[in-house]
């Protein structure tokens, strides 16, 4: 696929990371599966340089990883891995959540329940990758409503890690059988309900990680 001409004003190398960047949020790339400098300069149709440093910036964030052997890949999630990044997301979503509900007005919790309606649809039609767009945009637009941009970021490095293994997942069980905590979370955001938003988000979390770990057995 190559890179869209309305992202033209952006410098080349961060169009390149923000691709493969989405390439591997939203799982086009698997868990173990190999990438070569080469191979995203012909699929991406770009330069080496800027592949060059969207790898380097991906590894430098644990989204990618360089072998031993000099091959990059995406990483593979043992037990520990995932155990950790769950402790690590229970300990930063919820406070995002918590800040939101402080924050949020009604156009915020407007929008947030698009998203919500298109991520329900995704799931209805069986739509992997909308699933996983949707899911990551209502997450992106509560943080962004939590005005903790230290706290996002670390939460955004997070999804790159596991990512890839939730769409594996997607693929193994389909959408139907993915719950979350969406609904609760509105509505706690709603009344501005901060220790109700909190512990969706917790609930949200523990979910999903646990739909990871179902994966990997």
């Amino acid at each position: 696929m190559k890179l869209q001409a309305e992202g033209a004003r952006l410098p080349s190398h961060e169009l390149v990371y923000r691709r493969l960047r989405e390439m591997i949020l939203f799982g086009e790339l698997e868990p173990g599966q190999a990438v070569t400098i080469q191979g995203l300069v012909d699929q991406l149709g770009v330069g080496m340089t800027p592949v060059r440093e969207a790898l380097r910036r991906l590894i430098a964030a644990g989204a990618l990883v360089f072998q031993d052997n000099r091959r990059i890949t995406v990483p593979v999630l043992d037990a520990a891995a995932i155990e950790e990044l769950e402790l690590a997301r229970i300990a930063l979503e919820p406070q995002l959540a918590r800040r939101a509900a402080e924050r949020v007005g009604p156009d915020d919790v407007a929008r947030l329940r698009a998203t919500d309606e298109r991520l329900d649809a995704a799931i209805g039609k069986g739509d992997v990758h909308g699933y996983l767009v949707e899911n990551h945009q209502f997450h992106a637009e509560l943080n962004d409503i939590a005005a903790a941009p230290i706290l996002t970021d670390l939460v955004e490095g997070l999804w790159l890690r596991f990512g890839p293994s939730l769409r594996v997942v997607c693929g193994q069980f389909g959408t139907r059988n993915l719950p979350d905590q969406h609904k609760a979370i509105l509505e706690a955001l709603a009344s501005g309900d901060a220790d109700a938003a909190a512990r969706a988000m917790e609930a949200d979390v523990v979910q999903g990680m646990s739909q990871i770990a179902s994966g990997q057995t």
